[in-house]
């Protein structure tokens, strides 16, 4: 391929993109919708002003990722040759520690000082608390180092925490009066140690330009030209460092921010749509360039984003169009339960293959939560399609599953001597490396499994009560597993082997997701003991133990290669996939309370957030769209009704293709309206039925002839029980497979008509 000639990468560009690129002087915002070439008015213009005589090393381009740094030099190196690598270009983590390697010791740092990274910052934090005598508890670490980077972020000093009346109060009232101790001390001791971590880069940064007039005019003169990338995910602390280096007397105030503030989606790292929103108010003479070309999505999609869109009330307006005519309408899938969601899903999938021909690796499916993946993960298997997880890890394969997994082993089968070796000092107990190795030591030298070696022999040292009393806890697993069903059983383990405990005490965001994978791993156990639909061909069999489901699981969690081929289905949360593109992109979950999340409900802020969320989401899609909900979902070990979300009825109806899975719309307004756009039938609206209010009678009472109610499936009439104590059920509101095949000694039906 050719490289573009000194000029002609401008005739690339259409008419606002070209004026974006050549409007070089003076502070210029750059609003880019989804799909209209953000990335290559960027780079044209730093190409652009290198063409023109600015010299690389006074231009200063700020990313959030290397990859995009570095994408962004192979770019302008195509244009204007080798002169692109003397540009500075980074993220601003990397550029303002490359810049601190020559100022730090303005402000007491040495040049040469230290990176702290999570596990640094994690174990100072650690010997802070125990210094104090503070309870780990109360303070657990992941907690004080959120709090500690929010106040950083926001240029709140240990000094300016001590008289903010307002984080003192909420400190108090959570119990933990102490945080701004631990935050001076953790400060000092950072700074002892000659160390910074990562909130520190930028909060120094901005105490040296700030403290330091002659080294903030000698950057100031460097730095002649400033670009941002994806301005809408900066902080309230980045945005001040910009503001110092192009705000003076004398300058042309030279900065160039590209953004899109209907994808501002990261306020819970620190980002605030706010300086978006605020940037025409502090740069007066701004140029303002709409990029609002959609050169990604057909006109389905792009219509359905923009209507979206417009029930936020702050925002920039714009209205992203596309001339990519045609193309297939959003398809909508209504099911029944989750795991009827999830077939929905697949077999969908399946009819894109083979009907469009559309590869693997050009299909996504988006969620809300990562926990949402085991659904979607099972059924993928099961149909044989590969597939990956980006930006996380296969259900199965999280730390937290496989640890809770460990004692569920464990509980099974006390000989399983690696489930043994995962969790005996998980969460922690005080046995160390040392006394493991010696049992594992032992237990090869008498051929006997690590648990019997310990009820065998009379183990000595320190550990010796801490061992016997995890042979304890492990012995009463296995009672439970003996009398309770998976369920019970699973519950129980859960709860006392001390790893939902130890979650919920840390009260990160990384514990609260992983609380949601736990949740998510006992739900999929309550679905498999409830579970009363006998398939047909399939053996009825009544067995619900721990023992069983793990069986079930088995082939799943010991597939340790799925997503290794490059053709492969890409399983991501919405916030994963921001600047991401596929053929064929499915948003599932779609319902009040998941989608938008229930802790955005009550505050306008961040409900709007979790509409930009799924305006990111939607325009993810080239070709097609397919957004599904579930009426019923287990959460928490219970069936949950769900109200669709109100997303859905935002987007146009004349957009919709519906694929409804059911007669009834189930309080589902969008295929009410959609008159001639092949809807299905409607024959009867299925009742709300509230789990609460349910009132399942004892199996042996139920009869052929009965009308009775089930929580997932609605009104049916009984056409039979065989011997085995199976009934045959006509569900009236299911479309397909309308007749169930239900297992009575798990079933629960109310009888509504004898």
């Amino acid at each position: 391929m050719s490289l573009p000639t000194t000029h002609s990468y401008l005739e690339e560009l259409n008419e606002i993109q070209r004026k974006a690129v050549e409007a070089t002087e003076g502070p210029v915002m750059v609003i880019a919708g989804p799909g209209s070439g953000k990335t290559r008015v960027l780079t044209y213009r730093i190409a652009h002003l290198m063409n023109k005589g600015v010299a690389p090393w006074n231009i200063l381009a700020l990313t959030f990722t290397n990859k995009a740094a570095r994408g962004m030099k192979d770019r302008i190196e195509q244009v204007v040759g080798s002169g692109a690598n003397r540009m500075w270009a980074g993220t601003f983590h990397s550029i303002f520690a490359r810049i601190l390697r020559v100022e730090a010791h303005h402000i007491g740092y040495p040049n040469d000082f230290s990176i702290y990274d999570t596990d640094d910052s994690k174990s100072l934090i650690n010997e802070i608390i125990k210094s104090l005598g503070l309870n780990s508890k109360s303070y657990p670490n992941g907690m004080v180092r959120s709090r500690i980077s929010s106040a950083k972020s926001n240029l709140i000093t240990p000094k300016m925490y001590a008289v903010n009346e307002d984080l003192m109060s909420q400190d108090r009232m959570a119990n933990r009066p102490m945080l701004q101790v631990i935050y001076d001390k953790y400060t000092k001791k950072c700074k002892q140690a000659g160390a910074m971590d990562f909130d520190d880069l930028l909060l120094m940064m901005f105490k040296v330009l700030y403290k330091h007039p002659d080294i903030r005019a000698k950057y100031q003169n460097q730095f002649k030209y400033l670009l941002v990338d994806e301005f809408q995910d900066t902080n309230y602390l980045q945005y001040e460092i910009m503001k110092l280096l192009s705000q003076y007397e004398g300058s042309g105030e030279n900065i160039c921010i590209v953004g899109d503030d209907a994808q501002s989606i990261y306020s819970f790292r620190g980002a605030t749509i706010e300086n978006i929103l605020q940037f025409q108010n502090d740069y007066k003479n701004v140029e303002v360039y709409k990029l609002e070309q959609n050169y990604r999505s057909t006109n389905y999609i792009v219509e359905a984003a923009n209507q979206v869109i417009t029930h936020n009330k702050r925002q920039i307006q714009k209205k992203i169009w596309t001339d990519k005519d045609g193309g297939e309408k959003i398809k909508l899938i209504k099911a029944m339960t989750d795991t009827d969601e999830g077939k929905r899903v697949a077999d969908t999938i399946v009819e894109h293959k083979n009907r469009f021909g559309i590869s693997n690796k050009d299909i996504a499916i988006l969620y809300r939560t990562n926990s949402q993946s085991r659904i979607f993960e099972e059924f993928l298997r099961r149909y044989n399609l590969p597939y990956k997880i980006f930006g996380g890890t296969s259900f199965y394969q999280r730390k937290e599953i496989k640890d809770l997994i460990a004692y569920f082993r464990l509980a099974v089968n006390s000989k399983d001597n690696e489930a043994f070796k995962r969790v005996v000092n998980f969460p922690k107990r005080g046995i160390g490396k040392t006394t493991v190795e010696q049992l594992i030591q032992l237990a090869d030298d008498n051929e006997m499994s690590i648990v019997e070696v310990l009820k065998a022999i009379e183990f000595k040292g320190r550990a010796r009560q801490k061992l016997h009393d995890f042979v304890k806890l492990v012995k009463n697993f296995q009672t439970k597993v003996v009398t309770d069903n998976a369920y019970e059983a699973a519950c129980y383990i859960a709860r006392k082997c001390g790893i939902t405990e130890l979650y919920k005490n840390e009260g990160s965001m990384d514990s609260m997701n992983r609380l949601e994978n736990i949740n998510s791993l006992l739900d999929g156990i309550q679905e498999f003991v409830e579970d009363d639909v006998i398939e047909e061909g399939e053996e009825y069999n009544a067995d619900r133990s721990l023992a069983k489901y793990l069986q079930g699981i088995s082939l799943m969690t010991d597939q340790d290669n799925e997503g290794t081929d490059n053709d492969s289905i890409t399983l991501m949360s919405v916030h994963a996939a921001k600047g991401l593109e596929y053929r064929s992109v499915f948003v599932v979950g779609l319902e009040e309370n998941l989608f938008p999340s229930y802790m955005s409900l009550s505050d306008p802020n961040q409900l709007d957030e979790e509409r930009r969320l799924f305006y990111v989401a939607i325009t993810r899609a080239e070709e097609f769209l397919t957004l599904s909900s579930a009426n019923t979902r287990y959460q928490y070990g219970s069936i949950r009704n769900n109200e669709p979300s109100r997303f859905i009825e935002e987007i146009p109806v004349e957009n919709y293709d519906a694929v409804i899975t059911m007669r009834n719309a189930d309080r589902f307004s969008v295929p009410k309206k959609l008159g001639g756009i092949r809807a299905p039938k409607i024959q009867k609206k299925l009742d709300y039925i509230d789990p609460d209010n349910f009132n399942p009678v004892p199996s042996h009472t139920l009869k052929k002839g009965m009308t009775v109610l089930h929580l997932r499936f609605g009104k049916g009439k009984i056409l039979a029980i065989d011997d085995s104590k199976i009934a045959t059920i006509e569900f009236f509101d299911l479309v397909e497979n309308s007749q169930k095949r239900i297992a009575l000694r798990y079933a629960k039906l109310e009888v509504i008509e004898e």
